[in-house]
């Protein structure tokens, strides 16, 4: 948009991506999520759906894929985006584009605004959950996290915070962790800009932890659930395996971080009948 990075913070994005093997994989895993949504659509309804990608920073553009379904005669688009939490900075600007993209051809355009709390997504997140905190030390916290948002954003009465809320709520439930107690919500991967992000930051909330340590009520571990990413990519394999986890480390606080979705079978047929169904 115009605005060039410094050369230290482009080179500090270019030593994030040699920390995790020089090639993020998002986009071999968004490949094999679409392919797996329409594996699930075919063998709901065969011949009726056509899943395609439209991305936002990079090509194939959001108006690219609707030029493409526009030419191949579609008549209708339904906007899934992969994210479970809505918030009009980003599911509400995707559907945006894609209205106003699919404007011109006079193709109807159905958003799926939140997943937040969908049933397949709620029990992936749970048992992998219980599998890593049996792995754990006793006295585990497990802080659910999810990129942070600018904060004049949720002043402005943005859901966000609240659709992740729901997420960890429903988690935790499912796994009986008392609330604050055992759990709590973190944020992540903010941008690096004057304004304010939402917080508590995820590094900030470890050093609280480890300053713990020398209490009567010592935390010993932090577990990971970035609930608010459905695929291993930079914020993921940098932000948290490495970045979070060396910091825990520092505090002699054990780390575990929860899977990602990528392209569970579960949770793709799940938001395959979230399409049929919008």
């Amino acid at each position: 948009r115009g605005r060039p990075p410094t050369p230290e913070l482009l080179q500090d994005l270019t030593d994030r991506y040699e920390a995790i093997g020089g090639l993020s994989p998002l986009k071999q895993l968004t490949e094999d999520q679409r392919d797996a949504l329409q594996r699930e659509l075919d063998a709901i309804a065969p011949g009726e759906y056509h899943v395609t990608l439209g991305l936002k920073h990079a090509t194939p553009f959001i108006e690219e894929a609707v030029a493409e379904v526009a030419a191949a005669g579609f008549k209708r688009i339904v906007g899934l985006v992969l994210a479970p939490h809505f918030s009009s900075y980003s599911i509400g600007q995707y559907i945006g584009r894609v209205r106003e993209a699919a404007a011109p051809h006079s193709i109807e355009v159905t958003g799926i605004d939140s997943w937040a709390t969908e049933p397949a997504f709620v029990d992936f997140l749970a048992e992998d959950m219980q599998k890593n905190l049996a792995a754990m030390p006793e006295k585990t916290k497990v802080l659910f996290t999810a990129h942070s948002l600018p904060q004049r954003i949720i002043d402005g009465g943005d859901p966000y915070p609240d659709e992740l809320r729901a997420t960890a709520e429903a988690v935790a439930g499912k796994v009986g962790l008392t609330r604050w107690s055992q759990w709590s919500i973190a944020w992540q991967s903010a941008g690096r800009t004057p304004e304010p992000w939402i917080g508590p930051d995820i590094l900030e909330v470890i050093d609280s932890f480890g300053a713990q340590r020398t209490t009567d009520e010592p935390i010993e571990g932090v577990l990971v659930s970035a609930c608010g990413f459905v695929a291993d990519h930079l914020e993921v394999l940098y932000d948290l395996d490495i970045e979070a986890s060396h910091r825990a480390a520092s505090h002699g606080l054990a780390f575990g971080r929860t899977a990602c979705v990528n392209a569970d079978a579960r949770v793709m047929a799940a938001l395959a009948r979230r399409v049929v169904a919008a």
